[in-house]
C-alpha cells in the first residue's frame, strides 16, 4: 500500500538493526538504564515487575522515541545465601537453581514485552573478573581493612554457617528455637554465636562450635565525605525521586550517614560466590577460599552484564561526562544504589559513570493484603498469561497504579474497569472511530483537504483550541517523562485520546458533514489521523504492542514524540485495515480470577475441638511455639518459608547488625542515642512488615 508522509529530518524513530548495540557519542544525550537485579531464587510477582523492570522499560522506550542513544540492561542476581538457602530447600545445586530461575525470569519479562537490550546474570566469568578488579583496586587504594570476628562453625558440614542456618536457645528468654539472627518469642536481635546449644539446620546432629574468622572490610568511613558531596550533586542535577537518603530540601537524612559510615564486610565464608582474589605475595593468604559478599558484588552486575553484551562496555561505564545513568528499584534497594555502591566506585578510584537519576517505588499489595508465594496468593510471573488478559492491558493497569509516593493496591475490579472504561471506551474508541470512517467513506485513503504539510497553527481558523490543547498536552507529556513521572505521563496520553474523541464529536464527523462540507470533513479526518500517529509514539513506552497495532492500521513507520501537532500523514496515503485495539472483559471474571489467585486458605481442624479460651498448649512446648499455638495457624505451618520471607528476614538481620554495632559504640552521646533509637524504630518496622507477610 502506498505511503505518503511528510519528509522531515527527525520525524521517524531510529530503529537499530538486529544485533546492533548502541554506544554513547560525545555531544549527544546518552542514556544508560538499569533495573534492580532480581534474586535468582523465585519468580517475580506483579509488584516486583512494576517496581523495577517495567518502569525502567517505559523510560527506555521513551528515550528511544526521542532518538536518544539508549542502553537498558538487567539480569539475575545469583550469588549469596538467599540462593544457597533456596537450593537447599529444592534439593538442587545453586547453579541448577540459578539456571532454572534465570529462564523463568527471562520468559516472564519477555511475555510482558520488557525490551532489555540484554538480560544477563551475575554468575559469569566477566562478572568475576570485574568484581575482583574492583576489590584489588580498593586494596591498592588502602580502602580495605582486615578484621576478625567469632562465627558459628559446623564441624559436621566443615564450614562456617550463615545466621539463617543456625538455631538454638535464646540467651534472653530461653526459647529453644531462636534463629541465628533473632528470637521470634522475645523479639530480640541476636548474633548466632549468642545462641545456647546452637544447632545446624542442615543436620541437627552436627556439633556447632565458635571459631574466629578473618574478613576484609571496605572502609566506607574513609570516603564518606566524598560520597555525601556526590549525593548532593547528583540529587540536584538528576532530580531524584523521593527516597530515604536525602529529602526534598537537599538534607541528608539516612541514619547511617548521620551516625557515620563504618567499615562493611566484603568477604564471606561461603562457596557459592565470586572468589576473593589473593595474590601470592598478599599477606592475607587466609582470604583464599572465601567469596565476595553478595551485597558487594551485586551492583557490579550492571557493568558486568553490559560487558557480556559488548566488549565496548567501558564506553558506557567509564564515561561520566557523556552518559546519564538512570536506575530503577523498589524503596528497599535505595541504600545500596545511593550510598554503598557509589562509595565503592569512589574508593576504586577510576572515573565511573555514577547514578544520575534515582527512580524508586513503594510497594504494590494485592487485594487488601500482600503477595505471598508460599500461599500462592497473587499473580506471579507466567500466571498473568493464564488470565487471557493481553500483556498491553497488564502493562497499562500496573503503570496507571504505579506506587510512586505511597503503597498501592492491586484490584481485579479496577483492572477490569481500566480496560473497559479507559482503554476500550476512550483510547480504542478514538482510534477505531476515526480510522473506520476513513476506511468506509474514503476507501482507506487520506482525502485531499485544505491542510498543508507541517505544524498546525495554534491560531487556526477553525481548530485553534484543539491545536492549542494538543500542543499543551505534548509539552506536559515530555516534561513528565523527562522527569520520570511515569504515571503522570500515561495519564496525559489518555487525556489526549479523550481530546481526540471530543474533537470528533464537536466537529460533527459523520456522513452528513462529508456531504455538506467535504473540505471540512477531509480536514477533520486528516487531523484526527495525524493525532493518532502522534498517539502511536506516546503510547509506545507504555504499551508497545498497542503502538505497533496502531502503526499497522495507519500503514506508517514508527515516529518520534513531536513537540507540536503536525500534518505528517498526507493526502493520498493508504491506511491499513482498522481493527479494535481492545476487547471488553466481562465484570464477572473479577470473581473468577479473585478466587483463582486467592491462594491457600486456612482449613479448620475437625477434631479435636479447641478449648473455650483457645490457649491450651502441649507440655514441653517452646515459648515461641506456645505463643504460635495461641495465635492459630502461621506461615510456618504452611510449609517451607518463601523466598520473600527469607529475604525479609535477611533485611531484619542486617538492620539488627546495625543496631548491635550502634549500641556497642562509645561514648554514648545524645546524637548516638538518637541514632540508636532511629535504627531500632526501623528494625521494629521491618519486623512488623515481616509479620504481615502471608
Amino acid at each position: 500500500m502506498a505511503q505518503k508522509l511528510r519528509s522531515a529530518e527527525g520525524l521517524l524513530r531510529s530503529v537499530p538493526e538486529p544485533g546492533q548495540v548502541a554506544l554513547p557519542k560525545d555531544g549527544e544525550t546518552n542514556v544508560l538504564i538499569t533495573s534492580a537485579l532480581p534474586y535468582c531464587n523465585n519468580v517475580p510477582h506483579l509488584g516486583n515487575i512494576i517496581g523495577s523492570t517495567l518502569s525502567a522499560d517505559v523510560f527506555s522506550r521513551y528515550s528511544r522515541t526521542r532518538n536518544r542513544r539508549t542502553l537498558y540492561v538487567c539480569g539475575t542476581d545469583e550469588y549469596g545465601t538467599a540462593t544457597e538457602t533456596q537450593a537447599l530447600k529444592e534439593g538442587v545445586t545453586p547453579r541448577e537453581l540459578c539456571d532454572k530461575y534465570h529462564v523463568l525470569h527471562r520468559e516472564t519479562y519477555q511475555w510482558f514485552d520488557i525490551g532489555f537490550d540484554y538480560f544477563g546474570r551475575t554468575s559469569t566469568p566477566l562478572h568475576t573478573e570485574i568484581s575482583q578488579e574492583i576489590y584489588l583496586n580498593l586494596q591498592k587504594n588502602d580502602k580495605l581493612v582486615r578484621q576478625e570476628k567469632e562465627q558459628t562453625y559446623c564441624e559436621g558440614c566443615q564450614k562456617f554457617l550463615a545466621d539463617r542456618f543456625v538455631e538454638g536457645t535464646c540467651p534472653h528468654c530461653a526459647s529453644d528455637d531462636a534463629r541465628g539472627d533473632q528470637c521470634d518469642t522475645c523479639g530480640r536481635t541476636l548474633d548466632a554465636i549468642e545462641l545456647i546449644n546452637p544447632r545446624c539446620l542442615i543436620d541437627k546432629s552436627h556439633n556447632i562450635v565458635r571459631r574466629t574468622s578473618a574478613h576484609m572490610y571496605v572502609k566506607l568511613d574513609a570516603v564518606q565525605t566524598l560520597t555525601e558531596e556526590w549525593i548532593k550533586q547528583s540529587w540536584k542535577k538528576g532530580r531524584w525521586s523521593q527516597n530515604a537518603v536525602i529529602n526534598d530540601d537537599g538534607e541528608l537524612i539516612d541514619a547511617r550517614l548521620k551516625g557515620g559510615l563504618r567499615p562493611s564486610p566484603v568477604t564471606r565464608d561461603l562457596k557459592w560466590g565470586v572468589p576473593v582474589p589473593v595474590k601470592d605475595d598478599d599477606p592475607d593468604q587466609e582470604m583464599k577460599g572465601k567469596v565476595l559478599c553478595e551485597w558487594f558484588e551485586a551492583c557490579i552486575g550492571y557493568p558486568s552484564i553490559t560487558a557480556n553484551l559488548t566488549p565496548e562496555w567501558k564506553q558506557w561505564w567509564f564515561n561520566p561526562d557523556n552518559v546519564d545513568l538512570y536506575q530503577f528499584m523498589g524503596k528497599d534497594n535505595v541504600y545500596f544504589h545511593t550510598i554503598y555502591f557509589p562509595s565503592i566506585q569512589i574508593g576504586d578510584g577510576r572515573p565511573w559513570t555514577k547514578l544520575h537519576h534515582l527512580s524508586t517505588t513503594e510497594y504494590l499489595n494485592y487485594e487488601g493484603g500482600k503477595f505471598s508465594k508460599s500461599h500462592n496468593r497473587g499473580v506471579f510471573g507466567p500466571a498473568a498469561k493464564e488470565t487471557g488478559i493481553p500483556a498491553s492491558v497488564w502493562r497499562y493497569y500496573l503503570l496507571s497504579t504505579r506506587p510512586e509516593s505511597a503503597d498501592a493496591m492491586f484490584s481485579w475490579d479496577d483492572c477490569i474497569s481500566s480496560n473497559n472504561n479507559i482503554l476500550l471506551n476512550n483510547f480504542g474508541n478514538f482510534v477505531n472511530r476515526a480510522l473506520k470512517f476513513i476506511s468506509s467513506q474514503y476507501g482507506g485513503v487520506i482525502p485531499d483537504g485544505p491542510d498543508v504539510p507541517g505544524p498546525l497553527s495554534p491560531n487556526d481558523e477553525l481548530d485553534a483550541e484543539f491545536v492549542t490543547d494538543v500542543n499543551a498536552r505534548l509539552k506536559e507529556y515530555t516534561t513528565n517523562m523527562d522527569a520520570v513521572k511515569i504515571r503522570a505521563g500515561l495519564q496525559t496520553v489518555m487525556l489526549l485520546s479523550a481530546r481526540g474523541n471530543l474533537y470528533l464529536q464537536s466537529s460533527g464527523l459523520n456522513k452528513a458533514l462529508m456531504a455538506e462540507d467535504p473540505a471540512r470533513c477531509a480536514q477533520v479526518v486528516t487531523r484526527a489521523a495525524n493525532l493518532i500517529y502522534v498517539l502511536s509514539a506516546l503510547i509506545y513506552p507504555f504499551m508497545p504492542a498497542t503502538s505497533e497495532a496502531i502503526l499497522k492500521q495507519l500503514n506508517a513507520p514508527a515516529r518520534v514524540v513531536p513537540d507540536a501537532l503536525s500534518i505528517d500523514i498526507l493526502a493520498g496515503h493508504h491506511i491499513g485495515q482498522p481493527e479494535h485495539l481492545f476487547k471488553r472483559i466481562e465484570e464477572k471474571m473479577g470473581d473468577v480470577w479473585r478466587e483463582k489467585f486467592a491462594g491457600i486458605k486456612p482449613v479448620a481442624a475437625a477434631s479435636p475441638a479447641p478449648s473455650a479460651d483457645a490457649t491450651h498448649v502441649a507440655p514441653n512446648m517452646s515459648k515461641r511455639k506456645a505463643q504460635a499455638a495461641k495465635k492459630g495457624p502461621t506461615v510456618e505451618d504452611a510449609g517451607p518459608k518463601s523466598a520473600e520471607v527469607l529475604a525479609w528476614e535477611a533485611k531484619i538481620a542486617e538492620q539488627g547488625s546495625v543496631v548491635r554495632e550502634l549500641k556497642a559504640r562509645t561514648p554514648k552521646t545524645p546524637e548516638l542515642e538518637e541514632e540508636i533509637a532511629a535504627a531500632v524504630v526501623e528494625l521494629k518496622k521491618l519486623k512488623v512488615e515481616l509479620a504481615a507477610l502471608p
